[in-house]
């Protein structure tokens, strides 16, 4: 949302401080020391529960091996897995704090954690090598190779009587310092910089530098000033590259004012910078606080999940994928099995050039929707994070929430076309796509298939439901009728590779990793689902049968979607020339969506979806290739609203009955994904045991029939139950429920 709130925290409430030390694990946030008030240094530990917003004064043991932190500020304080860091630091050697006798220091300390909250006390390792000169107003920052080597701490820039601007390593198995050779132009002597990892680079941001060209400094009153010069240090190569320098001319705007005692904080590959102040030290009065938030894309986003059905109908499908964090929205394409003829004399209209993206993947910083000026250094554009185009092509659907829980990435289906129920919420700005300066499409080859099944989610709690928000439900149908196939081929026309023999037996089928095939398994063996689908075709409104060549399986623009979800019943048709050129093209400009015509989905069609994630340095990968069914009408729905009940020795499932179209309810079936040992050799086949089947829209689940249930990693720990209704034209959709457990729970299955 882009906005501040002011949380109501509650406990030891620490006193306001400055240039204090502060590490943020998991939910829980550790700050200690710097200055409070009065100007009194403080050696306080605090402990801020972010989940609870609840403060807590912790009280760490004392070293064994010498006396605790003295008090500080200006220090760093970085956390590598259950502990934290502490180096160096401004303190007082008067005991009076209006009389500041400054020493700066290199000590060095090791904080424990405990799991959760709480700490286990100091402690001061042992080290090899020279240990860096003392300073404070530095930063340090943890960093591990993927591919081997133990963990490093780099210390860079400080502040010592005068600026700094040396590199220092710890290895932190054998805890030895050293300082490493560097390639490249070495940033300016700085301090109350930043420093932020992601990925294999150190990206230094601002601080106080030299007033002087030359960036020495001989007596420690000489003048200095705030910067807003940028560059990163490669970790691997440690070879320094200079992003934004120091005397660049930014008289657009376009980039962060030079600033010092800013804030910086990476989510996922994007650096999001705060605030800060600037001015000369000799001009205290004309120092400006900054109250703008910037943020860096230093590469193109990860691919998004594979796609997952929600619902289907006789022409639309709702649809959702896992959010990628910190992108402008997502780009959904898919093509059909039947050949969509290319439309003629519809001209492609590129967007204005600030839509654009270089091919190249370089840093992006956005602030405008104008280009940058050419600069001597790799491509950057700065972006507010407020400050959006609505890019949102004409008519899309966009009607689900990006807070919506569902996951799964398993590749089965049992029994027959299955739909997910979730829990959603309404998201009220939805309609629209606002992004900044990001592209709409950039055309990428096809990836191989691969299908995914679909899961509602129920944490493991007394009572809880599934059950479809009410404005996707109207989306969707208002009855209620049209809910039916997902899955879109099967291994055999006369089983579906589906072995299934009554009430007690396991249902078990085939499925191939990363092929576009997902076996129809009924829950009874007299029904065949091929042969249903095809016998009922005729009565759907469909197109005639073509052959499909080759060069009619194009991807074609489903839209572009601000949030991970979307309701799609279009899409849109590229001229032939376009798809020529998109075909050969990596950078093709995007088509002007009000120009293209939009063709509707069919019933009982198959369709390939994938999914890619925008920020501003352009389109990211595609997603694995799901791909979903478009209803025959006549089946029942899938049930709704499936709640779990639970008690000491059982657990009761219910649902709410779907609409059916086609004569009254038979009967419902309910399975249970059981442990066997097809399982151990391909976990991604689910097996399931049918454990109702009866005309009653509830069932218990006995104790005896969980000891043997399947507990499902794919995602977070579940037990998996499907549930599907049948009238006179057969068995319609399952409800694919995932039954959260704890880790306790889970053990114990």
């Amino acid at each position: 949302t882009n906005q501040w709130f002011l949380p109501a925290v509650r406990g030891d409430i620490p006193p306001g401080c400055a240039a204090h030390g502060f590490v943020c694990d998991g939910t829980r946030i550790l700050v200690f020391g710097g200055m409070v008030e009065y100007g009194r240094y403080s050696n306080d530990l605090y402990e801020l529960q972010a989940s609870r917003w609840l403060w807590k004064k912790v009280k760490p043991q004392a070293p064994s091996n010498g006396s605790p932190p003295c008090p500080r500020l200006g220090h760093s304080f970085s956390l590598y897995g259950n502990k934290c860091y502490l180096f160096g630091g401004l303190a007082n050697e008067s005991e009076d704090s209006n009389n500041n006798v400054p020493r700066y220091l290199n000590d060095f300390y090791e904080l424990e954690l405990q799991h959760g909250s709480g700490v286990v006390g100091w402690s001061i390792p042992v080290t090899k090598g020279i240990l860096p000169s003392p300073r404070e107003s530095h930063t340090a920052i943890v960093y591990c190779r993927k591919d081997a080597g133990s963990p490093k701490m780099y210390i860079f820039g400080g502040m010592c009587g005068c600026r700094l601007n040396d590199l220092w390593e710890l290895d932190i198995e054998t805890m030895t310092w050293s300082r490493p050779e560097t390639k490249g132009t070495v940033p300016l002597p700085r301090s109350l910089h930043t420093a932020n990892v992601i990925g294999n680079k150190m990206y230094v941001f601002g601080g106080w530098v030299p007033q002087s060209a030359g960036g020495e400094i001989s007596a420690p009153d000489g003048e200095w000033k705030c910067t807003g010069s940028f560059s990163y240090l490669n970790l691997d190569t440690t070879e320094w590259i200079g992003l934004i320098s120091d005397c660049q001319e930014d008289k657009s705007n376009l980039l962060p004012g030079p600033r010092a005692g800013h804030c910086a904080v990476a989510v996922g590959t994007r650096l999001y910078i705060w605030s800060g102040r600037d001015g000369y030290r000799k001009a205290w009065n004309n120092q400006v606080c900054c109250k703008d938030l910037w943020y860096l894309d230093t590469e193109r986003p990860l691919a998004p999940s594979q796609v997952q059905l929600i619902r289907a109908t006789t022409n639309s499908f709702q649809l959702k994928w896992d959010e990628v964090p910190t992108v402008e929205g997502y780009l959904l394409q898919l093509h059909a099995d039947s050949p969509v003829p290319p439309v003629a004399g519809i001209p492609g209209a590129g967007v204005p050039e600030t839509s654009v993206l270089s091919s190249q993947g370089g840093c992006s910083l956005h602030q405008s929707p104008q280009s940058l000026p050419s600069v001597p250094y790799p491509e950057m554009k700065v972006d507010h994070p407020s400050q959006t185009n609505n890019l949102i092509p004409n008519n899309v659907q966009v009607s689900l929430s990006s807070n919506s829980r569902v996951e799964g990435k398993e590749k089965v289906a049992a029994p027959e076309n299955k739909v997910t129920q979730e829990t959603m919420k309404n998201h009220a700005d939805a309609t629209g796509f606002k992004e900044s300066n990001a592209p709409s499409l950039l055309p990428v080859c096809a990836s191989s298939a691969q299908t995914s099944a679909n899961v509602g989610e129920l944490h493991d709690l007394d009572k809880q439901t599934v059950n479809p928000d009410a404005s996707v439900s109207s989306t969707v149908s208002s009855t209620q009728t049209m809910v039916t196939q997902q899955a879109v081929k099967t291994e055999s026309s006369s089983t579906n590779g589906a072995v299934v023999k009554d009430e007690t037996s396991l249902t078990t089928f085939n499925s191939k990793s990363e092929a576009a095939e997902t076996a129809y398994v009924m829950p009874s063996a007299r029904v065949n689902t091929g042969q249903t689908n095809d016998s009922h075709s005729s009565r759907a409104p469909q197109r005639p049968p073509a052959p499909v060549k080759a060069r009619d399986r194009r991807w074609y623009d489903v839209g572009i979607f601000k949030n991970n979800s979307a309701v799609v019943s279009q899409f849109y048709l590229l001229p032939e020339e376009t798809l020529n050129i998109n075909s050969k093209t990596k950078g093709a400009d995007v088509p002007d969506y009000r120009l293209l015509k939009k063709q509707d989905l069919f019933p009982g069609t198959v369709y390939r979806f994938r999914v890619a994630a925008i920020n501003g340095c352009g389109v990211g990968p595609f997603s694995k290739i799901s791909e979903f069914k478009t209803c025959i009408p006549g089946f029942p729905g899938a049930p709704s609203t499936v709640k779990i009940t639970k008690s000491v020795d059982c657990i009761h499932l219910s649902w709410e009955p779907p609409a059916s179209p086609s004569g009254n309810i038979l009967e419902y079936s309910a399975y249970l994904a059981i442990r066997s040992t097809q399982l151990q050799e391909n976990p991604s086949q689910l097996v399931f045991m049918r454990i109702y089947c009866g005309l009653k829209t509830s069932c218990i689940v006995t104790a005896a029939q969980l000891s043997n249930a399947h507990v499902d990693y794919t995602s977070r720990p579940a037990i998996v139950f499907r549930i599907s209704a049948k009238n006179e034209r057969g068995y319609g959709p399952a409800t694919q429920v995932r039954w959260l457990q704890d880790m306790k729970t889970s053990g114990s299955k």
